[in-house]
């Protein structure tokens, strides 16, 4: 007996067979080897069944009362091209074993025979399923996922970045659904994919889809897939994202989008891994780690009634806020030189300008006038002139913010309209206790003084040329 390595995931079996001397003790061995298995006592019971559930191999006997073995494999295989059956012969007859394969069998046993040869057959035609369906995942993973040049590491050694990269190597070792969280522009793919990378399940297929971008009937059908016939246009049947993903990881951007219908279908999803193509009656079981991610408060979006409870519950379980890039200044250097090819500089003024932008847009705006501004530069330099109007005028702007202060004289983020700050009329005493209260960020010390940061930075050139004999 060759002893073959254990089932990699369980696999559902459909065992046919009128002979209960043979279906039941069948039954128990495959479930004691961890197949999923149903079994039935003729061609019109696994019909019935079939209907609603779907199976990845059927063992059936030829020989039946009634509809025959040949019969049922071809109402099968018309039903589920995708399923793979043995068909038990009887008598040695070659020829019935060839007519078999010629009607879609993917293999044969003449009986008698023990269930340890009929186990080797299955575990080989459970073995090819495996790797058509992992052919098939990749072949759609690079049709939905084109290789992409772009760089993306997790960039930053900001103290805000390094609770994010150490929140990724945690969440991505787990299984469980994961809630990416951040305003626009933060990153919230990057983290996605850099959870999937860092996952036991790196070399299974990572689908990405963003529902913002599909109407709510398209994003359903992308989702779980159709059936031949079930829409005008429905010429052949299709899997859904969660059939390609299935043993990998399923990224749902913009997930807060989704619709209340659709809501639905995905908890039933995340709850047993159970889901329904598009104008089908059967049941498909995938094992699909999913990852969403939004900009929407879900919290508040359940309170108004927007977004199911339970659903944010379940799809919340690890959750990671991306901060912006306006709470994480002391990486624009880093990111700068990162997105910037070696051969590119900064021209004078553009670094103090980045470091003193506020960046609505966070890293893909600043991604964004890094690219304009090397289209619009003569030379490989980037220049003031080259970025983009509004990043030079709210520069200005924040650069001209007058002092906030309150009746105590405490900082404030908040500027009192009136004229602007005189950079003498800040004593050292006031500017080194808003360094204090900021544990030394000059960023945010800046913003609280209501000055541009590079202001500050000429303040405590000013002092500490001050202090020096």
């Amino acid at each position: 007996m060759i002893i073959l390595p254990a089932l990699l995931e369980p696999i559902d079996l459909l065992l046919v067979d009128d002979e209960p001397d043979f279906l039941e003790p069948a039954c128990r061995f495959f479930q004691r080897q961890g197949y999923r298995v149903v079994a039935a006592a003729n061609a019109e019971q696994a019909l019935a069944v079939h209907t609603s559930q779907h199976f990845h191999v059927a063992v059936i006997d030829q020989n039946m009362p009634g509809m025959d073995g040949i019969e049922l494999l071809q109402r099968l295989h018309r039903d589920d091209p995708e399923i793979k059956i043995v068909v038990l012969t009887g008598n040695g007859s070659i020829s019935s074993a060839v007519e078999a394969m010629k009607r879609g069998a993917i293999d044969y046993l003449t009986k008698p025979f023990g269930l340890s040869e009929l186990d080797e057959v299955v575990r080989r035609v459970t073995k090819l399923n495996r790797l058509e369906r992992e052919n098939q995942h990749l072949r759609r993973r690079l049709e939905i996922e084109k290789p992409s040049k772009r760089k993306s590491d997790l960039i930053g050694q900001s103290a805000a970045m390094l609770d994010v990269k150490r929140l990724v190597a945690r969440i991505a070792s787990s299984d469980k659904p994961a809630l990416i969280l951040g305003e626009s522009g933060t990153g919230k793919e990057l983290v996605a994919r850099a959870i999937h990378a860092g996952s036991p399940i790196a070399d299974r297929p990572l689908v990405v889809i963003n529902c913002a971008a599909l109407p709510e009937t398209l994003l359903e059908s992308e989702l779980f897939g159709y059936e031949k016939g079930a829409f005008t246009g429905a010429n052949e049947s299709k899997p859904g994202l969660f059939e390609i993903a299935d043993g990998g990881t399923l990224f749902i951007d913009e997930f807060g989008e989704l619709a209340g219908g659709l809501q639905a279908k995905l908890l039933r999803v995340l709850e047993d891994g159970s889901m329904r193509r598009i104008g089908s009656i059967r049941e498909r079981k995938v094992k699909v780690r999913l990852v969403a991610a939004t900009n929407r408060n879900l919290a508040v979006e359940v309170a108004n009634g927007r977004f199911r409870e339970d659903l944010f519950y379940r799809i919340n379980v690890l959750s990671i806020q991306l901060p912006a890039l306006r709470d994480r200044t002391d990486d624009i250097p880093l990111l700068v030189d990162y997105f910037l090819d070696s051969q590119w500089s900064l021209g004078q003024g553009v670094m103090e300008l980045f470091m003193n932008s506020v960046w609505p847009g966070n890293v893909r705006q600043l991604i964004n006038a890094l690219e304009r501004a090397k289209i619009l530069s003569d030379d490989q330099t980037i220049h003031i002139e080259n970025l983009p109007v509004d990043l030079r005028n709210a520069s200005l702007r924040t650069d001209s913010l007058p002092l906030a202060s309150d009746a105590t004289g405490s900082d404030s983020t908040s500027p009192i309209i009136g004229s602007e700050i005189e950079l003498s009329s800040l004593s050292k005493l006031h500017v080194m206790e808003v360094l204090r209260r900021h544990q030394g960020n000059k960023a945010r010390s800046a913003r609280a003084l209501g000055i541009a940061r590079r202001s500050l930075y000429r303040l405590l050139e000013r002092f500490e040329a001050e202090s020096s004999p």
